[in-house]
């Protein structure tokens, strides 16, 4: 039987679109959105099981938090080989293949009775599973479902790690208070495997799939075919954005997105609070409270971006952020009291409020190949989180304590600020340097 030309499929849908309905891009971007915050139980886990891990195996802190650092960073490393792969084989199979590995590492934990199988199992599986799922995978959805609302879409996107992180943090540190780390891993293992019917039934890889234009698209875009060879585009286009300015200062800025956040709040601030004499449950909270004004902030953050200055805005964030963390070591203490809260709102709302101008900037300086381009930026990221998720365990173990990580985060936050105004503008048609 014939296939229907592109102008029929075009045709056959203006009529359906004229009627007054809600697109279908907003449904895939909340099935996007469930995905993440499933997927987001591997997240809230690392930093309560630093003490657990301690006193269960008496591994030190420095071997924990390497096998933490080996997660952060094949979760950056990953991503842009999965952006790749989602243009060759769909987002669908790599999301619901990835949920299934974070699922298997997560469950094999359990098990587990060396520090190199922490190593294997939460470090290399759920490293591997969870930088598939990474912001990537937002970045994607959002270029081919949306013409309009990006940053806002991106905010949200961003957001439901938070979101995830605000639903599972109170559950898994009860858990691992009051019974075991082991419940709160196969906890992970089955919320990753929960969302995988969700993603196989009701995502969809590109709007011409259901014969849409993409949000606020003016024509109709057809589907792309398939891209081969996802390393080699992967590595191809490194290349090629490594040979453009702005590429270095958006990977530096990240890298200490990520430094200043996952590798320190998400990793440390549990046991830091508790070498304070903070109760686990109650720190844990406070990192569900960062997760509550997150979502606030991040969405707002994407609404700021469709607006103002990215530049500007990745340098008031930074800035903001570096002043909050030299104030941290004098607010800890055995009980949560008014100016820790006010730490707490103040960081959540900038927690992940740099990912929208991040992918915005991305869009503009490398168009079509900014998902991928994105995916290495936030390498850089996960590469800045995993430094500071070791070194962070080792000046703990060295020093007895973790203020020198805060002073020196809060100083990298400034340079930060700084790299964010140098970056310059460029059109988005202006298409990368071609390779030698």
């Amino acid at each position: 039987m014939t296939q229907p030309s592109e102008a029929a499929v075009q045709a056959a849908h203006t009529e359906n679109q004229s009627a007054p309905r809600i697109h279908r891009a907003w449904f895939v971007a909340a099935v996007t959105f469930v995905t993440i915050i499933g997927a987001a139980a591997f997240r809230s886990l690392p930093g309560l099981l630093i003490d657990p891990l301690h006193d269960d195996f008496g591994w030190s802190r420095g071997t924990i938090s390497a096998a933490v650092s080996v997660n952060l960073a094949l979760y950056g490393l990953t991503a842009p080989f999965a952006a790749a792969l989602m243009d060759r084989f769909g987002i669908r199979r790599v999301v619901a293949v990835a949920l299934t590995v974070i699922a298997v590492g997560s469950g094999l934990t359990v098990w587990m009775t060396a520090a190199w199988q922490l190593m294997l199992y939460w470090g290399l599986l759920v490293g591997l599973g969870s930088g598939s799922m990474a912001l990537a995978f937002a970045a994607t959805v959002t270029n081919r479902w949306f013409t309009e609302r990006r940053g806002l879409v991106t905010g949200i996107l961003t957001a439901a790690s938070a979101s995830g992180q605000l639903i599972f943090l109170p559950v898994l540190s009860w858990m691992v208070e009051k019974h075991d780390w082991r419940p709160a891993a196969i906890t992970v293992a089955l919320a990753a495997l929960t969302v995988v019917p969700f993603v196989w039934l009701l995502l969809r890889d590109h709007p011409a799939d259901v014969g849409l234009k993409p949000y606020g698209a003016k024509e109709f875009v057809p589907k792309p075919e398939p891209v081969p060879g996802a390393a080699r585009r992967a590595v191809t286009v490194l290349f090629k954005a490594a040979r453009t300015g702005p590429f270095w200062l958006l990977a530096g800025t990240f890298a200490i997105c990520g430094a200043s956040t996952n590798g320190l709040i998400q990793t440390h601030f549990v046991p830091a609070a508790h070498d304070h004499g903070m109760p686990v449950t109650a720190a844990a909270s406070l990192l569900a409270v960062i997760g509550v004004f997150d979502v606030v902030g991040t969405v707002a953050s994407g609404w700021f971006t469709d607006r103002f200055e990215p530049r500007r805005l990745l340098a008031v964030y930074y800035a903001l952020r570096g002043i909050s963390l030299l104030f941290l070591p004098m607010l800890l203490a055995p009980s949560v009291h008014p100016p820790m809260l006010f730490f707490i709102v103040f960081y959540g709302l900038d927690w992940v409020a740099t990912v929208p101008p991040t992918v915005a900037l991305c869009r503009e300086q490398y168009g079509e190949d900014s998902a991928i381009v994105f995916g290495w930026v936030l390498a850089s990221h996960q590469v800045g989180a995993a430094l500071v998720a070791f070194l962070g365990g080792v000046a703990r173990d060295v020093f007895g304590s973790y203020d020198m990580i805060w002073y020196a985060s809060g100083a990298l936050c400034a340079a930060a600020a700084l790299m964010a105004l140098v970056i310059r503008r460029r059109p988005a048609a202006v298409p990368l340097p071609a390779t030698a």
